[in-house]
């Protein structure tokens, strides 16, 4: 049983271990890729490695994407990419950074300005034109909202300017203003990005495993193969769930992060769970995702909400809270919707790997995103952070005007392990939301892996679509010796 569960280290595989590399957040700044290496790279060879490169992909066995495509693992390296990036992509102007924030703000304060003075009452006489007029409203203001907050995320990741301080203060203005902790979340998301693609490690939108979710809906790990479709109606109510209350509760719950944070340097994991009263957030200074010397920077985001709390308190009580519900809860909501769904796509595809703690490097978790197309509203109106996410797991301090260039020229280094679905263009985009709901529902090694190919996890779903769950064998009771019976958990395929 050992031969055929053990998975040793890649033996074409050499780790440089950094600081960055670690799952500490030693520093504020998320802008440094790692420097993770392969060195059996056919690329960068010679012809008489090639056999042992051949053998290693062998004895990881066969591995299936949920669409039933045989995965092999990146074999390039950061620094490959690095390299086939032009120079003048990593240049950084704080002039064209505030040219495109200060395009958002106007944006949002153009449009209220437009509807508080001319959907009126005296201007539309109809209170139904008028009430579908401010639907609209809301939803053109969730775009212009999201755009400000991607702007807020380009500051985080230290490529608004060369200036770090700068970076901060527009940055910690920005999401302080749609009621975002700017240090809390800037500290968390760089350590998803230190960690992409890490089942143990990663922050954002860690898919559940095999066990988790048959523990979610009360079933045993054995039976997954054997249950029936789940009804689009609850995938809907699951997705309305998702797109309403996920951000929030990432806030204040870490719903969708790792929950193994007693493994983690900080020293300040233990007995902290996520979900309510677990004391995992963004806004507690003792959560144990952040490192103590960041605490003061927690406060500094807390200062900020009760700041923009204080200013909205005071426009409901003087303007009336239906009012603000409409000028800024309701885009609120929009906003939040448009973060989790891009993240969600971004990290959730049936072509999308993920790795346990032992076959994860930085650079294989990057190569596990999808970039995807959202038409004019993607581009424009948020700022590419769609299209060209793929790169900005790579080198995230590249700024967003200069990101498709970029792109274009790592997409020769990853070859085959290069992701987009940019079918239907912005219909296409919210299709991915339904059939990635219905797809992706847990993930586990492919049945056919062997060695480190058991390291490499891959979406399966209850509903039929693509590559089956692995048929897992159920309990056994072996008589022992004695009196009594012990249960043994076959863990081994079933092939009949």
């Amino acid at each position: 049983m050992a031969a055929t569960t053990a998975r040793p280290q890649n033996p074409v595989l050499r780790r440089t271990v950094t600081t960055d590399t670690a799952a500490s957040s030693t520093a504020n700044s998320v802008n440094v890729s790692p420097s993770d290496s392969i060195a059996g790279s056919a690329s960068n060879t010679s012809l008489s490695s090639l056999d042992s490169t051949a053998d290693v992909k062998s004895s990881r066995g066969k591995m299936l994407d949920t669409n039933g495509n045989e995965f092999e693992i990146p074999d390039f390296t950061i620094k490959q990419i690095r390299d086939a990036i032009p120079a003048h992509c990593f240049e950084r102007s704080a002039v064209k950074g505030f040219y495109f924030v200060f395009r958002d703000i106007a944006s949002l304060a153009a449009t209220f300005y437009l509807f508080h003075n001319y959907v009126t009452p005296e201007t539309i006489p109809s209170t139904a034109v008028r009430a579908a007029l401010w639907a609209g409203y809301t939803v053109v203001q969730g775009l212009f909202g999201t755009g400000l907050w991607v702007m807020a995320h380009e500051c985080g990741h230290q490529s608004f300017s060369t200036s770090k301080v700068l970076n901060d203060t527009v940055g910690w203005f920005a999401h302080s203003s749609l009621l975002v902790p700017y240090f809390s979340w800037k500290i968390s998301h760089g350590k998803h990005h230190k960690a992409t693609g890490h089942m143990e490690r990663d922050m954002v939108f860690v898919p559940k495993t095999r066990e988790e979710y048959a523990s979610r809906i009360g079933k045993f790990v054995h039976e997954l193969h054997e249950l029936t479709e789940e009804t689009p109606i609850a995938t809907a109510i699951h997705s309305i769930g998702q797109q309403l209350l996920g951000w929030p509760l990432y806030l204040i719950h870490n719903v969708t992060g790792h929950n193994y944070h007693e493994r983690q340097p900080e020293g300040k994991g233990k007995g902290k769970r996520n979900g309510f009263g677990g004391g995992v957030n963004h806004f507690f200074p003792s959560s144990p995702l952040y490192e103590r010397k960041d605490e003061h920077l927690i406060l500094l985001s807390d200062l900020g909400i009760a700041i923009t709390a204080s200013v909205l308190y005071y426009v409901g009580s003087n303007f009336g809270w239906t009012n603000l519900l409409v000028w800024y809860f309701i885009p609120y909501l929009w906003v939040n919707h448009w973060l989790v769904a891009i993240t969600f796509l971004q990290h959730t595809d049936p072509t999308l790997p993920h790795y346990d703690a032992q076959t994860w490097t930085y650079t294989r978790g990057a190569a596990a995103t999808i970039d995807r197309e959202f038409g004019f509203v993607g581009r424009t109106l948020l700022h590419g952070i769609i299209e060209t996410h793929v790169l900005h797991h790579y080198v995230s301090q590249i700024p967003f005007y200069n990101a498709d260039e970029a792109s274009e020229a790592i997409k020769k280094v990853m070859g085959k392990h290069y992701r987009s679905d940019t079918k239907g263009g912005a219909i296409g985009f919210l299709k991915a939301m339904w059939n990635s709901a219905r797809v992706c529902q847990w993930v586990e090694p492919s049945e056919g892996a062997e060695g480190e190919g058991k390291g490499v996890y891959f979406f399966r779903n209850r509903n039929g679509y693509g590559v089956p769950p692995q048929k897992l064998s159920a309990p056994v009771a072996k008589p022992t010796a004695g009196q009594g019976a012990k249960m043994e958990i076959g863990a081994e395929s079933d092939n009949e």
